[in-house]
């Protein structure tokens, strides 16, 4: 039995991801895995070993190309709050084909398996883990070119800033009107600007 070639391999990886993502852990049959990555079973096994590792090695790749996209976003933002506030409104203009209208793939991995495969529950539950950390290095670089009050906790925002993602990613699962997930996000993402600091008015600095 022949090795994948890697381009193979990373072929057969992608459409195992869309598979995985799109039906969830349990519901991915062996034939539905044979017909997306056009495999037979001995071939699959082979390459990937089993079901379970197949489907972790798919998470891990969902993983890693969502974080760089955010800290390819971060990177090019003007400034860390801006990227941010950003990144919400980024939902809102993600095209009708994209795979990310829909549940973040680690969450829906999460609830698909918490109490029945715990070593990807594990695994999906430590990446989100990650995305929050991602967050909370982004208000800390806020804070750090005070875009936020130097008290600001970074690990709680980081956790509600995950919250309205995931919010805005349920809304464009379920095929909200468009319009109404654009408002939505912009309501969202104009709340994470508006913790900047107040200025203080130049009347009342002199006053002080």
């Amino acid at each position: 039995m022949s090795r994948p070639t890697r381009y193979e391999r990373e072929a057969a990886l992608a459409a195992a991801m869309r598979l995985f993502w799109s039906k969830g852990y349990h519901a991915t049959s062996l034939k539905d895995l044979e017909s997306a990555l056009d495999m037979k079973p001995g071939s699959i096994y082979g390459a990937f070993v089993s079901k379970e590792n197949l489907c972790l090695l798919t998470l891990e790749r969902y993983f890693e190309s969502s974080l760089a996209r955010f800290q390819s976003h971060m990177d090019k933002a003007s400034s860390p709050l801006v990227g941010l506030a950003d990144h919400l409104r980024g939902f809102a203009r993600l095209g009708q084909d994209d795979d990310a209208r829909q549940i973040c793939m680690v969450t829906k991995t999460l609830i698909d398996t918490k109490t029945t495969a715990p070593e990807i529950s594990a695994r999906a539950k430590d990446y989100l883990g990650q995305f929050r950390a991602a967050f909370a290095q982004g208000f800390e670089r806020a804070k750090a070119m005070g875009e936020l009050p130097p008290d600001a906790d970074s690990a709680r925002l980081a956790r509600r800033l995950q919250a309205h993602v995931a919010a805005l990613r349920l809304e464009l699962h379920l095929g909200t009107d468009p319009a109404e997930v654009s408002a939505l996000a912009e309501d969202l993402a104009q709340a994470i600007e508006a913790l900047r600091p107040t200025p203080v008015p130049p009347a009342e600095q002199d006053s002080q």
